[in-house]
């Protein structure tokens, strides 16, 4: 059976199939309006909420509380640095056997899954290091 959309989660839906990267709510709301595609940022969270309940989009939360939506099509693996934010994407994935074994053990049927990994990138372990020995 057909999931039944809003013209709202179609036009969101639509949205992150052409940008293929991770976009805040506010952002889909001013691209949307910037498109002259009228939709309240309420409805924004609304239909991104039902998507992801849908398994059709998937939020990231980077350490400044910020939410980032996107399409779940693939698996999503990063190191994040706490200190300035910079996210590096990590190809492969350790875990497809563990979601096999859950799914089947928990009877727990898995859209995506991410693995983040927190902490200091090069530069602002070195900028730490100078810091720390100018002190």
């Amino acid at each position: 059976m057909k999931t039944l959309r809003t013209r709202s989660q179609e036009r969101i839906l639509s949205l992150l199939k052409s940008i293929k990267q991770g976009i805040s709510a506010q952002d889909i709301y001013v691209e949307l309006r910037n498109r002259n595609q009228s939709i309240g940022l309420a409805t924004v969270y609304r239909s991104l909420e039902a998507l992801k309940l849908e398994g059709l989009v998937q939020v990231r939360t980077l350490g400044n509380g910020e939410a980032l939506y996107s399409l779940a099509i693939q698996d999503k693996h990063h190191l994040t640095c706490l200190r300035c934010g910079a996210s590096v994407t990590i190809n492969q994935c350790p875990v497809h056997e563990l979601e096999k074994q859950l799914q089947t053990s928990h009877k727990f049927n898995i859209f995506y899954h991410t693995l983040e990994f927190f902490g200091l990138c090069s530069q602002c372990q070195l900028a730490q290091a100078s810091n720390g020995s100018s002190q």
